[in-house]
């Protein structure tokens, strides 16, 4: 098979199959390039406080621009819907969150759940949650300052778990919960306070979103396809060669056979 290979036809061919395979390999490198061009990182100031009607409405799901944006928003708790989220990490140590509800003042008055604080225990955070209930203060207008998170999916409880325990920020789950609800805008998104404003609750550790990183993944996926041809085009010239070498080897078995038959004859006349 070597000496096939060497031959001027199958010599020539190679270098063929292997200038092809380079057009593929430098056609898949400008795509990966392109792809690392494309690629953005996606930095937001979500440290400069915005207006939280600014970057989310009422009724709509929350766009990813605004996700982990610092808002402030005027508006007013609602006392006796305060909620207690279990496995709630802050600085790595598990815990809970007390969720309230939270008005909007602004035109339809939208609701929106705001963590107000972290409590290593839950007895701490029972305690808390019922003097919120009972706060008379409660419905005075504040401006609240936060992080805007994107709504979690409601949680099934686990086996032994009870069904009053809430594991996530849900707001689908929450306004079922919530007294007199009906009816009302609420968006798809909760407030976290990143300052201890309530007595009895640790401040939330939520840290400033990392950048992005956004790829092209379809240049991506044709520089793989190049990369692919590439190797398909030395490939076929090797499986070119390898028929050319079975077909040879089966004409001289042919021969030597035909051959034998015809010594076979002569000897027997």
């Amino acid at each position: 098979m070597l000496s096939i290979m060497l031959r001027p036809r199958w010599v020539l061919a190679l270098f063929g199959a292997l200038a092809v395979a380079a057009i593929f390999a430098l056609l898949g490198q400008w795509q990966l390039a392109r792809a690392v061009d494309a690629g953005q990182t996606v930095e937001r100031s979500t440290e400069t406080v915005q207006a939280l009607a600014e970057i989310a409405d009422p009724d709509e799901p929350i766009r990813q621009v605004a996700t982990g944006q610092m808002v402030t928003v005027d508006g007013r708790f609602i006392a006796g819907d305060e909620q207690i989220i279990s496995g709630r990490l802050n600085g790595g140590t598990a815990g809970y969150w007390v969720v309230s509800h939270f008005q909007v003042d602004a035109p339809g008055e939208a609701a929106i759940p705001v963590a107000r604080g972290w409590a290593a225990d839950a007895d701490t955070a029972k305690s808390v949650a019922a003097k919120l209930a009972a706060d008379e203060a409660s419905g005075e207008t504040i401006t609240l300052v936060g992080r805007l998170l994107p709504t979690e999916g409601p949680e099934i409880p686990t086996d032994g778990a009870s069904a009053h325990v809430m594991r996530a920020v849900a707001v689908s789950a929450l306004i079922n919960l919530w007294a007199d609800f009906d009816n009302h805008s609420v968006y798809s998104a909760y407030i976290v306070q990143t300052e201890a404003t309530t007595a009895g609750l640790d401040a939330i550790d939520s840290p400033e979103p990392s950048p992005e990183l956004e790829l092209n993944w379809l240049n991506i996926f044709y520089a793989v396809e190049w990369a692919v041809f590439a190797g398909f085009a030395v490939f076929l010239w090797y499986r070119l060669v390898r028929d050319t070498w079975e077909r040879e080897r089966e004409e001289e078995a042919d021969a030597a056979a035909a051959a034998a038959a015809g010594e076979s004859l002569s000897n027997r006349a």
